[in-house]
């Protein structure tokens, strides 16, 4: 079935010149999460192959409503952005061997997979923002800040509710609402940063610079959040 994550791929790289291949692209991929969700009678969301998958489908998910929004409609170059962040994480996920087990005990709740599909919804939403940060700064258009704030405005919201059935999850699996691991102390980092971001934005147009670049750093603690903690420390949270 790995054909179809490369054929999404590929999908979202044409997606930047006409929307239907960006739809083909996230079909596809909600395909594959599909058919290995019905294998594996639960959502894939266990690994770093079904993880980087689900998170790559967020990013197509999430910023469909960006590609269709007022002055960006036949903007082929912020659709070349968001079908690149899709299509590198789905590559990613090649490599990695799929986790074909049954859910363990203590993951086997709704709260984790509702927990891990927020954060994942939040963690494309930073992404995105920093894309529309990036070409804010290259080209000065307002109206590309104002579509930064609302992708972080509703990341940082779907992330709080991540947190909150996050604790809920941890609250049935080990008898308390937090832990302070290494992804929890990084979880805390992420929502404490944008928590600045929403306020520097009062600041005023001459903030504006900083508060681009703030969501371009915002999707840099976001990667080490998912990747970097789970990768490089142990944690309840790690691969």
């Amino acid at each position: 079935m790995k054909w179809l994550i490369i054929a999404s791929a590929g999908l979202y790289l044409f997606g930047a010149f006409r929307l239907p291949f960006f739809l083909a692209g996230l079909a596809a991929e909600l395909t594959y999460l599909a058919l290995r969700g019905s294998a594996l009678g639960r959502l894939p969301l266990i690994g770093p192959h079904d993880t980087l998958i689900f998170f790559s489908t967020s990013i197509a998910l999430m910023g469909l409503p960006f590609l269709v929004a007022q002055g960006l409609r036949r903007d082929g170059t912020v659709s070349w952005g968001v079908g690149v962040l899709a299509a590198l994480f789905a590559l990613l996920a090649l490599p990695f061997r799929s986790l074909n087990m049954p859910l363990p005990p203590v993951l086997n709740t709704l709260w984790f997979e509702l927990h891990v599909a927020l954060a994942f919804f939040a963690y494309a939403l930073f992404g995105i923002g920093a894309i529309l940060g990036g070409f804010y700064l290259a080209r000065r258009d307002r109206g590309l800040l104002d579509l930064q704030y609302r992708a972080a405005l509703v990341g940082y919201s779907f992330f709080s509710a991540s947190m909150v059935s996050g604790g809920i999850w941890g609250y049935y699996a080990w008898g308390t609402y937090w832990l302070w691991t290494p992804k929890e102390l990084w979880t805390s980092i992420l929502w404490l940063f944008y928590s600045l971001y929403l306020h520097i934005r009062l600041k005023g147009p001459a903030w504006e610079r900083g508060v681009a670049w703030a969501g371009i750093i915002g999707f840099g603690i976001t990667l080490f959040t998912y990747l970097g903690v789970s990768m490089l420390m142990k944690s309840s949270h790690s691969f």
